[in-house]
């Protein structure tokens, strides 16, 4: 996932945009991560994944969630974030002091058990309902393929509740994605139940505008806007007529703790500048 170098917080009202230790300014990769880092509850069994996710999972570990368990689709099972910044779940610090080395059917299994959480996810297109698409594209030069989905299906499928996160555009978020990789709650309410998928579904889209979350009957609405975003920036944004709440928040953001424990770990900001 891509997301914007453009700084929020006092930085948009012209403070520099360099990286430092106080509050503001902070960068939207960072907000962003907080955002998510915020997802995880303490002692939750979680699908991290890469890039911002990864950095979210150590967030959490160092504020609110000390006893969070972080999972890789590689096999990989730790109780503590890697001891320096990974660029790859591969990477060797993330193997060592990891409490598992297993294969990617060990931890698969977890999902099918029902012992994970919550998952992370990424995806070139999130619908309405929440649904991914990581196969392909229709855009004005032809179709564009995709890896496809990896473990995203699996995770969707499977998870006690998933969160996506990615650039807000009309383009990433359809109102149907073009191909449904992984499921969300599919056409509307009790589709999930009808298809035989016992639990889970999307909690959260994060983007680079707001967090959108999603109501009993399945559908997307606006929950809070990012700091510096005003409400019709995201509409018009959107590929759909977004609903949205009664009370719209702003995103809270960044605390100095979760401010320190990003730049902590991401010193040279290789995923959230």
């Amino acid at each position: 996932m891509s997301t914007s170098t453009e700084h929020v917080g006092t930085a948009a009202l012209g403070c520099p945009a360099e990286r430092s230790s106080a509050a503001v300014p902070y960068t939207l990769g960072e907000l962003m991560v907080a955002t998510a880092a915020r997802e995880i509850r303490d002692a939750e069994v979680v699908f991290v994944g890469m890039r911002l996710p990864l950095i979210a999972f150590v967030v959490a570990k160092k504020t609110h969630a000390l006893n969070a368990v972080g999972l890789f689709e590689n096999g990989i099972i730790r109780t503590t974030p890697a001891s320096e910044l990974i660029y790859t779940m591969a990477d060797p610090p993330n193997i060592l002091g990891a409490t598992q080395c297993l294969d990617m059917l060990g931890v698969m299994s977890l999902l099918q058990s029902g012992r994970v959480h919550l998952g992370f996810l990424g995806a070139a297109e999130v619908d309405r309902f929440g649904n991914l698409n990581s196969t392909e594209v229709r855009g004005p030069n032809g179709l564009t393929r995709l890896p496809g989905s990896g473990g995203a299906c699996d995770i969707a499928s499977l998870a006690h509740r998933f969160v996506v996160l990615l650039e807000h555009t009309k383009q990433r978020l359809p109102e149907w994605v073009s191909f449904r990789t992984s499921p969300g709650n599919g056409d509307g309410p009790g589709w999930r139940k009808r298809v035989g998928l016992p639990r889970g579904g999307p909690a959260a889209v994060i983007t680079s505008k707001a967090v959108l979350r999603f109501g009993e009957d399945g559908e997307a609405y606006l929950a809070s806007v990012h700091p510096g975003i005003e409400i019709d920036d995201v509409l018009e944004n959107t590929g759909w007529k977004l609903r949205v709440a009664e009370a719209v928040e702003q995103t809270p953001q960044p605390t100095a703790e979760e401010l320190n424990a990003i730049r902590e770990y991401d010193k040279e900001g290789f995923w959230t500048s």
